[in-house]
């Protein structure tokens, strides 16, 4: 039977139908193609890409023998020389496309997804996205930063190597403002952030659950808006990944390999979108309100959604999901129950 759930992280509707499920065009491709071309990212050939900004090695930079490396992104979408000064024309605003954008190389190893990867090297891959995290901080102009990950092609990935790209903008995104907007409206209210309530019910309830290791959970959430969504997110409030402990991180890389083990076991090689949700960057006009409550109500989380199917009219029509695999069915499934 199908349901209508509200979503109260990002307060939208997704319609969950299982009789959905076994549909024509519902399909579960091999995220793994073939290329014969030469991958910019693969150890050896780092002068084809720019030189790094960053890089976990034991030797000089841009040579070989690195376990992570993070690069300007060749295409990029914003620019760092830029000035951050707005025009007016009439009532039309804009600013030049001001901020970084980089791509953090996961791996050596081209064929090598999550779940191949050891627990340390997923750490590694974290403790570089927090190295960066923290000297773009340095920069007051960046306001808002989106890291995400797209692997296959249904997810929109263009180069085969795993990586992660880091976009940092002068801008808060408007549904992102919307949000802190209504996590301290909820927070006046309560005393308690949205998603602390929502881990803390998820606790209780038990039943959509993965795993839980240190202070980290993993759950499918309850209005997933992707068969086999899972998040992961804090037990306790800390609003971004450089706020981690060492421990903290070396469990949290733990518990991401496990989920993507989970996942894989019952998806195969799947094509998917990961993405993290975090505090801003830095303080401005738009987020000043909320910032010094961050610590108080704000937990940073991370979201795995398996791309399985494509989006059709419904969903760009309504701005809703439509969910074919019931949450809990898929947490039972991941637990192995």
């Amino acid at each position: 039977m199908s349901e209508i759930r509200l979503d109260r992280i990002h307060n939208k509707y997704v319609l969950i139908a299982p009789e959905r499920l076994y549909r024509p065009n519902l399909r579960h491709t091999d995220s793994k193609k073939s290329s014969s071309a030469i991958c910019p990212f693969c150890e050896g050939n780092e002068d084809l890409t720019p030189s790094e900004v960053f890089a976990i090695r034991d030797n000089e930079p841009n040579m070989p023998s690195w376990k992570t490396r993070v690069v300007p992104n060749l295409y990029k979408a914003v620019q760092i020389e830029l000035e951050d000064v707005s025009k007016r024309d009439g009532m039309f605003e804009s600013i030049p496309g001001v901020g970084a954008h980089e791509i953090l190389i996961d791996t050596p190893c081209h064929d090598c997804d999550i779940v191949q990867l050891e627990a340390i090297d997923v750490e590694n891959w974290l403790r570089s996205m927090i190295i960066r995290i923290e000297d773009l901080r340095n920069d007051k102009r960046l306001i808002h930063l989106s890291i995400f990950k797209n692997f296959g092609l249904n997810a929109g990935a263009t180069q085969d190597h795993p990586h992660t790209q880091i976009l940092a903008l002068p801008i808060m995104p408007k549904s992102e403002l919307v949000f802190l907007d209504r996590n301290m409206t909820y927070y006046r209210r309560h005393g308690r952030g949205i998603l602390e309530d929502i881990i803390h019910n998820e606790m209780i309830a038990k039943k959509r659950i993965v795993s839980k290791i240190g202070n980290f959970i993993a759950f499918c959430p309850f209005a997933s808006a992707y068969p086999f969504e899972v998040m992961i997110a804090p037990i306790v409030n800390i609003s971004g990944l450089s706020r981690c402990s060492r421990k903290e991180i070396t469990d949290l890389a733990v518990l991401i390999k496990i989920v993507f083990e989970k996942l894989n076991i019952q998806l195969g090689r799947f094509d998917y979108n990961l993405s993290f949700d975090m505090a801003p960057l830095n303080k401005n006009f738009e987020n000043e309100p909320y910032v010094s409550s961050f610590d108080k109500n704000y937990r940073f989380s991370l979201r795995i959604t398996p791309r399985i199917y494509t989006l059709g009219g419904f969903e760009i029509s309504t701005g809703m999901a439509i969910n074919s695999v019931v949450p809990e069915d898929c947490a039972k499934l991941l637990r192995g129950d």
